[in-house]
């Protein structure tokens, strides 16, 4: 992973706040952390939908911080997907699985009991639990902690069972990510490629999951997934906050990725990056 190219690859209109996404023929499903919507966005003839997966009644766009869902994760098993939210206050400790092919809610989970059970396992805080990337392989779960928090605590929890809701073993493995332009950087999604986790982490000079600070890059970085041993970490950008990762194309010489950014504001636009990345 010693050379990418970064390059803009699309910029999509009616979205703020891209937190995650999938690529799967030729459609794009893109969540905003201030939205309760599942975006899908055909790349062909740029079509955008919407998909309404929990209801606030009042305001489903540009939700208030206060009482957003926080949807920060997002992952595809067969034709399920899974839209997490991040758990960092408690209304945000759902889970919505849906259709892809129907394009509806399948079951809302409650998730507050596994994230107690987190914190308790790996001695996190209420205030410093922030998952922010979700990997389901049909057998095992795993949740990336994002350490953005005070005590900087990135992590990965492996809950061995498709039904954690219904008993569940977990392991917890911490990392010590390598820092951006001097600040900490943490998860913000992860995708499994073959024998590997690709993640991202991104730096803000802020010690809070709830507050955003000014952002000094992002990263992209390789975990064995047998091992769970940090390979690599490359800097991608010293200006970007990325938050969402997809896999694009698995060539013979190179991975092509999807990354979205999340600007942290309310303007409908958002911006999707491709990266290369040699193998």
């Amino acid at each position: 992973m010693k050379n990418f190219k970064l390059d803009l690859f699309v910029k999509i209109i009616g979205i703020s706040s891209a937190s995650g996404l999938i690529y799967h023929n030729d459609l794009l499903y893109i969540i905003s952390d201030n939205s309760n919507y599942l975006y899908e966005y055909n790349l062909e003839n740029t079509d955008l939908k919407k998909h309404l997966i929990t209801d606030n009644s009042e305001i489903n766009e540009n939700v208030p911080k206060k009482i957003k869902s926080d949807f920060e994760a997002i992952t595809q098993f067969d034709d399920d997907i899974f839209v997490v939210g991040s758990g960092s206050t408690v209304a945000r400790n759902k889970m919505i699985q849906i259709s892809e092919v129907q394009k509806r809610v399948l079951q809302n989970h409650d998730l507050t009991d596994l994230y107690l059970s987190m914190q308790y396992f790996a001695g996190i805080s209420a205030e410093e639990l922030n998952i922010e990337g979700v990997i389901f392989t049909g057998e095992k779960w795993y949740f990336f902690q994002r350490g953005n928090g005070k005590n900087a605590k990135n992590g990965i929890f492996t809950i061995d069972s498709p039904y954690f809701t219904h008993g569940y073993s977990m392991i917890y493995t911490c990392y010590d990510l390598p820092k951006i332009n001097g600040i900490q950087a943490s998860f913000t999604d992860a995708i499994l490629v073959d024998d590997s986790f690709y993640f991202l982490a991104s730096a803000e000079d802020s010690q809070s999951t709830y507050l955003d600070g000014e952002v000094t890059g992002s990263s992209i970085g390789k975990i064995n997934v047998t091992t769970m041993k940090l390979k690599k970490v490359i800097t991608i950008t010293n200006t970007h906050k990325f938050e969402g990762l997809t896999l694009y194309k698995n060539n013979a010489k190179s991975l092509e990725f999807l990354l979205c950014e999340d600007q942290d504001n309310e303007v409908m636009v958002s911006q999707i990056f491709k990266l290369t990345l040699n193998k």
